[in-house]
């Protein structure tokens, strides 16, 4: 059931950034060290690549038991029968995303702001993704959300939160006492020589 997803190592992939040769590789290091949610976010990736890659990443997700998110593309997701899709503010609205792919189906939406995260809730999102908390390479065009800002979604939002944007082992500690469900990484794990340990280790300090 969807209350009980484990959001609290969340993995968005970049081939652009990654170590490992294939995204089926880094997923599966990633999934050994414990990602609990895996989004495959290729921003610059063609359609007919995209549903490849999506349906190839959907088997090893399948095998570990662990939700498969597509970004954006509400077509792929449900061609492949992936678990959810995450959407921005500039994609289609969840309200619509909601009606075309069900009640089952996982939604994701990106807020910056407390108007934003509450119109998510009220249009059926399951979770928000909200940032970015730091300056990050992998998205440059996001505003970055302060802590209290963070603290007032958390006070007025009901439904999981999981944070994105700069969060590594540096930066994590910042969110100790903050009431989230999950940190969303990228380049703290595809990044690493060692993917695996990586997960692990972040998994770890997200715990504790």
């Amino acid at each position: 059931m969807k209350s009980k997803i484990d959001y609290s190592l969340y993995l968005c992939t970049d081939r652009s950034i990654m170590s490992d040769t294939s995204i089926e590789e880094c997923v599966e290091k990633s999934l050994k060290g414990g990602v609990s949610v895996v989004q495959i976010r290729e921003k610059d990736c063609p359609g007919k690549e995209f549903l490849q890659i999506a349906k190839s990443v959907k088997e090893i997700t399948r095998r570990y038991g662990v939700p498969l998110i597509i970004n954006d593309r509400v077509d792929v997701a449900i061609a492949v029968g992936a678990d959810g899709v995450h959407v921005g503010q500039d994609d289609l609205p969840c309200a619509i995303v909601r009606s075309m792919v069900g009640e089952d189906m996982i939604i994701g939406v990106s807020a910056s702001s407390l108007t934003e995260a509450l119109k998510a809730q009220q249009d059926g999102a399951d979770y928000i993704g909200v940032g970015a908390m730091f300056a990050t390479d992998t998205k440059t065009d996001a505003k970055v959300v302060t802590m209290e800002e963070l603290d007032r979604i958390r006070r007025e939002v009901s439904i999981p939160i999981v944070v994105i944007g700069g969060i590594n082992k540096t930066t994590l500690p910042d969110f100790i006492g903050k009431g989230i469900d999950g940190i969303a990484v990228v380049s703290a794990i595809v990044s690493q020589n060692d993917v695996e340990s990586a997960a692990r280790e972040l998994k770890s300090m997200f715990h504790k």
